[in-house]
């Protein structure tokens, strides 16, 4: 049935969903732009030290765009109390030697999300019709993780906090310009429910 994903048959920890060529295009759009706002990969020089590249610092403050906050959040403190430099500092730290790994981690889950659309779109009996979109037990985890990536970024943009500020968002009129989004929001956590239920034991 579209819309959720069920678990294969013969418990291998796979899982399969059914989408329509509109919802591929709207999850396949989402994927591609969070992964131009993530950033390019840097790359490593040709001839680099491996040595040199694991310990290669990246950035020591956090992202100023609130979503890219949302993905990468500071390690220590409590966002919701006043600034304690001791932990602003040890995040600082530790953000230099993770956040370009962190990044690498979701660009290549974005990228293998995009690539498993475009094969089950590719394999699609007619043009314009249904896809099957079959995952093994490790592309299951990596579309766990983009998809929640997808929907922090979402959720960020529309400003969402907590389960009260979720609530409100059923409420909000057809013409509000934050409802294709919300839309959006909510499906992908369907998905992202029902996936993670293919994947308990």
């Amino acid at each position: 049935m579209p819309g959720y994903f069920e678990r294969l048959p013969g418990g291998e920890g796979g899982a399969s969903v059914t989408l329509d060529d509109g919802e591929i295009s709207v999850l396949r759009s989402l994927t591609v732009q969070l992964l131009e706002l993530i950033g390019p990969d840097q790359g490593e020089p040709e001839n680099a030290d491996p040595l040199n590249a694991l310990f290669a610092e990246g950035p020591s403050e956090p992202p100023s765009d609130p979503a890219l906050a949302r993905l990468f959040p500071d390690a220590y403190g409590d966002p919701e109390s006043p600034p304690d430099p001791a932990a602003r500092t040890r995040s600082a730290e530790f953000r230099r030697f993770t956040e370009s790994d962190l990044r690498t981690q979701k660009r290549d889950r974005l990228l293998a999300m995009v690539r498993a659309l475009d094969e089950a779109r590719s394999a699609r009996p007619e043009a314009g019709g249904e896809a099957v979109l079959t995952l093994d037990r490790a592309a299951s985890d990596r579309w766990l993780g983009g998809l929640n990536d997808l929907r922090l970024v979402i959720g960020a943009r529309l400003g969402i906090e907590d389960e009260s500020t979720t609530e409100k968002l059923f409420d909000l009129p057809d013409e509000d310009p934050r409802k294709p989004m919300v839309i959006a929001f909510l499906w992908l956590g369907s998905l992202q429910e029902t996936l993670v239920e293919t994947l308990l034991p």
